[in-house]
């Protein structure tokens, strides 16, 4: 199925929920442009298919994840393609027992439900309970496309003005590691 791809925040916002609509807002106050595509929700790898060729980026996996305690919180951005295994990020962050993060935390943290795990959800954790960290594929991309904190749209954006002005300005910081393709 084709999606119609749109420049910027959708004309008429009647209907979306108030943090996609936030999200678009503060893209527009960055001055980051943005390509947009409307499309049914999109809550795994493979409904996302269709929409990276309407897109024309990549939709990367984002994986929330904590410490054993709970006590530390990690968004990890990956190549949708790529296997990820816990030990090998585990060793280049130094810490040990990484695992998938409750949803409650993601909700409380990142205002964002499963299925809509993005980048843009950095915007509402205010207290910096969350760290970025990005595959060095993704990391050294022209472009990524993302979620704008829900799974019925999808974004595409530089990944340049990701690092250098939205992080910036909900004051988070990016860790760049290098995570092995791992056969199945």
């Amino acid at each position: 199925m084709e999606y119609k791809l749109e420049k910027g925040r959708p004309a008429d916002t009647k209907g979306r929920l108030e943090k996609e609509i936030r999200v678009y807002d503060l893209l527009d106050q960055l001055n980051i442009p943005y390509m947009r595509v409307d499309h049914p929700a999109s809550d795994t790898m493979e409904a996302c298919r269709e929409i990276d060729d309407s897109l024309g980026a990549t939709i990367c996996k984002n994986i929330f994840l904590c410490n054993r305690q709970e006590t530390e919180f990690y968004l990890l951005m990956i190549e949708g393609n790529k296997i990820f295994k816990t030990k090998y990020l585990s060793q280049q962050l130094g810490c040990s027992r990484l695992s998938f993060a409750p949803p409650a935390y993601m909700e409380a943290f990142l205002d964002i439900q499963p299925g809509a795990v993005s980048v843009m959800g950095l915007m509402n954790d205010s207290e910096c309970r969350v760290q970025l960290v990005m595959d060095r594929p993704i990391a050294e991309s022209l472009e990524v496309g993302c979620h704008p904190c829900v799974s019925t749209a999808s974004l595409k954006l530089k990944t340049k003005d990701i690092v250098e002005r939205f992080l910036p300005a909900v004051e988070h910081t990016v860790i760049v590691v290098d995570l092995p393709y791992v056969e199945i």
